[in-house]
């Protein structure tokens, strides 16, 4: 094998790594696993590289954050951030939106806050969610370029560039460019939302299950609107009536303020009852019967139930069966009133909290159809929900003064979670971010492959005999263009982990300031603005909203435009060449 040929063999497979991404879009993971396994069979990387790439500190760094977000999920946090968030003027809720938005993706995972947003926008009753759901994600977009834990892109890039065995990217490197990307482009999109159509929002969707929840005398609840509350808008749950001594409120006013023992009858996705448990004093039906929520079944009446006629509370239902309805439907009928004196009829589904004993009862076969158990969201206890939030903004606030590096203060936050139980091996193993990993981890393989083949040397071997024309700053824009094609065709993990390499090898070419091609590269696989499949977030969004492609570009050219401008300028004074 000549000198050329390891080289020849490593451009190949970078250029049909980049065609594979843009044919099977929806398969990224296994592109970059068959490059991977190429370049290790066919002798061009090591073992030890191999298991150097996987077990690289800074991507090691970004599955624990994303893992230990995980727990953020459950707690109330994003909730209560968004309860303020949905006002009577649109102007007032865009920019609210908008400034809660970009704070949060700041330092939270922004799909974790856009996925918690969508819901109270999508039901809110004063305006269009489609012409807040774009907003929406452009603004976690933009969030996320402030800080190095913003976005998985900017961690990637730092992973890469510990890999390469450079200095890693400061906590607070992206904040000046950020802040520049924030004012530009979200004046931009201030003015573009006008642009967006006004589609209706339809009815809420869910589960037609119907459950009770009564507010204690001591609740914190009392005295307070609806609104205020945050129940307005609950994530899959909707407030349909309340029950006040023996009169029933329907439709409920969000100014509709709360009063001891009301009852509050939801109906929606029962595998979100749990967020329920997190008001003070709200206590659900199986609450009062003392059965925790976490083990629930799913059962139907039978027609030879001796439950038919009767209510729950006739029924003498716990005694009966050792369980406690949680929540219930009738197809065909909308159920009103109080849960525990509804007359049962054959054919009601009801969701059960289940104690030790249900399985052993032999009268469950003769009065339910069996369908199945049913896996809640898990939601935290005070204790729990203290230590995800405190600790996971303690870790961020040591690593962005240089007191705890992020990488151990995730891994000690990871610990405690654990140990406290606010996150368990199963979730973990679930929800772990396997395909960023491998997509990661091979885009190393491909980067340690292009510098020891000699590819990247034939390409400083190219510029530098152009030097006359590709300028330092004609570099950067190429290297910026490049990544934010490559994430408008593939996606931004994809792209920044492949246009890392071309950028250091230009870079150390026309010696100049890597750093300023590297940050190029971040902001860049960030600028997914007129392709919805680019951008996590896009997608989500892009189907919540109904838009269309057209939405996306006649919003996402102007802001590609201010956003590229804004980036390279920024780069160009803050940084330098």
């Amino acid at each position: 094998m000549s000198d050329l040929t390891p080289a020849i063999i490593v451009i190949f497979i970078f250029l049909a790594t980049i065609a594979g991404l843009i044919k099977f879009q929806r398969y990224p993971g296994r592109v970059f696993g068959v490059a991977l396994l190429t370049l290790y069979i066919l002798n061009i990387v090591s073992t030890h590289q191999v298991l150097n790439s996987f077990a690289n500190q800074g991507l090691l760094t970004l599955i624990l954050l994303m893992i230990c977000s995980l727990a953020l999920e459950k707690t109330r946090l994003l909730r209560v951030i968004t309860s303020y968030v949905i006002k009577n003027n649109y102007q007032s809720t865009w920019l609210r939106l908008f400034g809660l938005t970009v704070i949060s993706s700041a330092f939270l995972n922004n799909t974790a806050v856009v996925s918690t947003m969508l819901s109270p926008i999508r039901n809110n009753r004063f305006h269009s969610s489609s012409r807040l759901l774009i907003p929406l994600s452009y603004a976690a977009i933009f969030g996320g370029t402030l800080t190095l834990v913003g976005t998985s892109t900017n961690l990637i890039v730092n992973s890469m560039l510990l890999g390469r065995g450079g200095q890693p990217l400061g906590f607070f490197e992206f904040t000046p460019i950020g802040l520049c990307v924030v004012v530009v482009c979200g004046a931009v999109l201030f003015f573009a939302s006008k642009l967006l159509p006004v589609k209706d929002n339809g009815a809420p969707r869910g589960s037609k299950y119907f459950i009770d929840a009564k507010v204690s005398a001591t609740s914190s609840l009392v005295g307070k609107s609806i609104e205020s509350n945050g129940l307005r808008n609950l994530e899959s749950l909707f407030l349909v009536e309340i029950l006040r001594r023996g009169r029933l409120i329907s439709p409920v006013s969000p100014n509709e303020e709360i009063e001891a023992n009301d009852r509050l009858m939801f109906t929606g996705d029962i595998k979100k009852v749990t967020v329920l448990s997190q008001f003070d004093g709200l206590d659900l039906y199986a609450h009062k019967n003392g059965l925790p929520i976490n083990n629930l079944r799913e059962v139907v009446v039978k027609p030879e139930s001796i439950l038919i006629g009767k209510s729950l509370k006739q029924a003498g239902f716990r005694a009966l069966f050792d369980a406690a309805v949680v929540a219930m439907r009738r197809d065909g009928e909308v159920i009103s009133g109080k849960l525990g004196e509804l007359t049962l009829n054959a054919g009601d589904y009801l969701v059960l909290a289940v104690g030790a004993d249900f399985k052993g009862r032999h009268n469950i076969g003769k009065n339910f159809y069996l369908i199945s158990g049913l896996e809640v969201d898990k939601a935290l206890n005070p204790i729990q929900e203290k230590i995800a939030i405190i600790g996971f903004f303690l870790a961020i606030v040591l690593s962005a003064f240089s007191v705890l590096p992020l990488f151990k203060g995730m891994l000690l936050l990871l610990g405690a979670l654990l140990l406290s139980g606010s996150l368990n091996s199963n979730e973990i193993m679930q929800r772990l971010p396997k395909q960023i990993w491998l997509i990661i981890s091979s885009a190393l393989i491909l980067s340690h492959a292009l510098i020891s083949s000699g590819a990247l040397g034939y390409l400083r071997d190219v510029i530098q005999s152009n030097n006359h024309i590709l300028t330092p700053f004609f570099g950067l824009v190429i290297i910026y263009c490049l990544t934010w094609l490559l994430t408008e065709l593939v996606t931004n993990n994809a792209a920044a982990a492949l246009i890392f390499p071309l950028a250091f090898g230009m870079a150390t070419a026309l010696s100049v300031n890597a750093h300023a091609y590297i940050l190029a590269v971040a902001f860049g696989a960030s600028a997914s603005f007129i392709s919805p499949y680019g951008y996590q977030t896009n997608l989500m969004v892009f189907n919540a909203g109904k838009y269309q492609l057209s939405d996306f570009v006649k919003v996402g050219v102007p802001i590609s435009i201010a956003y590229g401008v804004t980036v390279i300028s920024a780069i160009y004074f803050f940084v330098g060449l």
